[in-house]
């Protein structure tokens, strides 16, 4: 039986994936095989020896040490593009509350209570001073073409918007979900000086941090509209307030709202709520479950954030996963204690991600010596061996 244990609140209807047969979940687990959570922080706490994998229900993984984790042999999965559809809508509500003044006209037609029958007259007289631009025919920046940039990209097309996207890095499997009506600029300079409006949709890494500063935001128009539903390290708050305050920038909206971004002038801060849908929520939970049961049922690994990922269809008898340094030599070695046992290897794959390499190994036996697992963690090198019946 593998105890999962559940940090926040994790969608029941993921939950439910798990067969009861074979797994349990609960809070109050000290030694648990896996991890799933959301926004807890684990920086702090002292994993378990039993535990071999960590999921988070969302993409981001900031709260996570992946780097101990690996070291640990503990695979942490992450659950990009399931809440995709929910980023990707609000991301269009703030392109409308870029354009218009919805939020400031809501503010002020709510100081009007107490006012009778004055209010009807009021408002067709003040407003005015909430007027704003459609975004038909303006041209959007997309910056990052990954599940939520592709999605972003594409419905702001039906929508009647010129759409410019940038992304290096774009996969083939989301260069063909793309639109063939959205122009891929070749640098992001190019993306960045004819937009109206520009959304950011990369992750955050020690390469995008402040992403956007004053010499980008220089590139662009006066009077650009800028959307960050990514992370908010992604902009340098004081060359954003300085450009907000000159009219560089008119509006900035921010799903990460901090001090700064309170104080800043024309920017509207929502509160992280990307992916606060019941959709989002479910999508995140059961794609968690299945990373963790294909981990533990058939050594799979899928959306990995410091592991490779590895898959291979099933074959023979046993299976054993092997995780050990990416240096030479690991795989004979592995081989010999399999050999010396009499093991024949039926098939094997052998991927790595920068120092860690993960192999996959069926064999045509269906039964094996407890000592043959203890003989392959006893390698130098090798952190993490399991047998998979």
């Amino acid at each position: 039986m593998y105890k999962i244990l559940t940090l926040d609140k994790i969608n029941p209807q993921g939950l439910d994936h798990f067969p009861s047969e074979r797994y349990e979940t609960g809070t109050g687990y000290t030694d648990p095989d896996a991890i799933i959570l959301r926004s807890s922080n684990l920086h702090a706490m002292e994993f378990s020896p039993a535990t071999r994998a960590i999921a988070r229900a969302g993409a981001g993984y900031n709260n996570i040490p992946v780097d101990r984790c690996a070291e640990r042999g503990i695979v942490v999965f992450n659950t990009p593009g399931a809440n995709a559809n929910g980023v990707k809508e609000l991301v269009l509500a703030g392109l409308l509350l870029a354009s218009r003044d919805i939020s400031g006209g809501i503010t002020w037609v709510n100081t009007l209570v107490g006012q009778g029958d004055q209010v009807p007259p009021l408002i067709e007289k003040g407003k005015k001073n909430f007027a704003g631009s459609e975004i038909l025919g303006k041209t959007l920046a997309v910056i990052g073409l990954g599940a939520i940039g592709v999605l972003v990209a594409n419905a702001a097309q039906l929508l009647g918007m010129n759409v410019v996207g940038y992304d290096p890095y774009i996969s083939v499997t989301q260069a063909q979900k793309l639109s063939d009506k959205i122009h891929l600029a070749r640098s992001l300079e190019s993306a960045l000086s004819g937009a109206d409006y520009v959304t950011l949709n990369i992750p955050l890494t020690s390469g995008t941090k402040e992403y956007i500063d004053k010499g980008k935001i220089m590139i662009m128009k006066n009077g650009v509209r800028i959307l960050n539903f990514a992370r908010g390290e992604l902009v340098n708050n004081t060359d954003m307030a300085e450009a907000l305050e000159y009219g560089k920038v008119s509006r900035y909206i921010t799903d990460f709202p901090n001090e700064n971004t309170l104080k800043m002038k024309n920017t509207i801060c929502i509160p992280h709520l990307g992916a606060s849908t019941e959709e989002s929520e479910t999508n995140c939970a059961i794609m968690a479950v299945e990373q963790i049961r294909e981990y533990f049922e058939k050594g799979n690994i899928v959306n990995s954030v410091n592991f490779p990922n590895v898959e291979m269809d099933r074959t023979g008898g046993l299976r054993i996963v092997v995780a050990n340094r990416n240096v030479p030599n690991m795989v004979n070695q592995i081989a010999s204690v399999l050999a010396n046992e009499g093991v024949n290897i039926l098939n094997m794959l052998n991927k790595n991600r920068n120092e860690i390499a993960y192999n996959i190994i069926d064999i045509d036996k269906q039964e094996l010596s407890p000592s043959v697992e203890q003989n392959i963690r006893s390698i130098d090198g090798v952190f993490m061996a399991r047998i998979i019946s």
